[in-house]
């Protein structure tokens, strides 16, 4: 196996804007930034000490498939995504080709913009103390895993590096976008898009749980689809041959899940400083090339 690239060095050449969990941020000009996507992973909003190779190139293949794909099922669907191609001052750096896109500068939206589909995570720990998801009220006997009536928008904050998200309500979403047509829009576009996904996920085996999505805004207070999209990072993606038999405990996962797991039963949830094993590393990236294998159908 290939060695993890968890730092970005772009030796100068293009000024840094931003490093998150994953994803550096450089500037190509005033239009157009860089994203070049690591191989570091979180979990727990926690970085691992270890990265998981190849993890940052089958992210941006998963995403820039969704750029494309999305904007022909969604009407009216705008997102930053402009090319894959490495700007010229660093175009001879061809070990961030594969993890690179170039995408369109914007203002972004100070929510995290989640969907959920069905009952798990975070949305179901919530339910069985209060039978709520983000505060909205849910039918009395839902188990774990099942699918909800409709898909729900339940936001989280969009917390700085080292910080936690905070599930919020919708209301309070709102309040923090401030603008009622934008927060609107945002909430219309997520379930929009989620159902658009969610039907290609199924076409090819994979139950889109939940996911998460950003947003930005051009010059005009359009709302674009930003950051990365519907990958193993920001999505729960669960085999659908096996979803109903799993109902009521957690479910096979093609996603950090894995991960989360591992952590969780080693009591190692929420710490810093935690190496992941080499075994536990391939099997995160097997689980990480199988979601890519499926949704894309392009071998990784």
């Amino acid at each position: 196996m290939s060695e993890a690239i968890t730092t970005i060095d772009v030796q100068g050449k293009l000024p840094k804007v931003a490093s998150g969990k994953v994803r550096d941020l450089f500037a190509v000009d005033d239009n157009t930034l860089l994203f070049v996507a690591s191989d570091r992973i979180s979990a727990y909003d926690v970085i691992m000490e270890n990265g998981i190779p190849g993890k940052g190139a089958l992210l941006t293949q998963m995403s820039i498939f969704w750029f494309n794909y999305l904007p022909k099922h969604v009407s009216g669907l705008r997102t930053h995504y402009i090319s894959s191609t490495l700007p010229s001052p660093i175009s001879s750096l061809t070990t961030f080709q594969d993890r690179s896109m170039q995408v369109q500068r914007l203002r972004i939206i100070p929510i995290e913009s989640i969907v959920r589909g069905y009952i798990t995570g975070s949305g179901w720990s919530e339910y069985k103390k209060s039978g709520t998801v983000n505060g909205i009220k849910m039918p009395a006997g839902l188990v774990e895993g099942q699918k909800l009536p409709q898909p729900l928008w339940t936001p989280s904050t969009k917390a700085e590096l080292g910080d936690k998200d905070e599930n919020i309500s919708p209301e309070k979403a709102r309040k923090i976008i401030a603008n009622p047509t934008i927060a609107a829009r945002v909430e219309e576009l997520s379930l929009q898009i989620y159902e658009a996904a969610a039907k290609h996920a199924e076409s090819v085996g994979i139950v889109l749980a939940d996911t998460k999505f950003e947003f930005g805004l051009d010059e005009k207070d359009e709302v674009v689809l930003v950051d990365e999209v519907l990958t193993p990072d920001s999505s729960r993606f669960w085999p659908q041959d096996t979803w109903e038999q799993n109902l009521g405990k957690a479910q096979p996962s093609f996603d950090k899940q894995f991960l989360r797991d591992w952590l969780t039963s080693n009591g190692l949830k929420g710490k810093e400083g935690v190496k992941v094993p080499e075994d536990i590393v391939q099997q995160t990236a097997a689980k990480y090339r199988e979601a890519c294998e499926k949704i894309t159908g392009k071998s990784a």
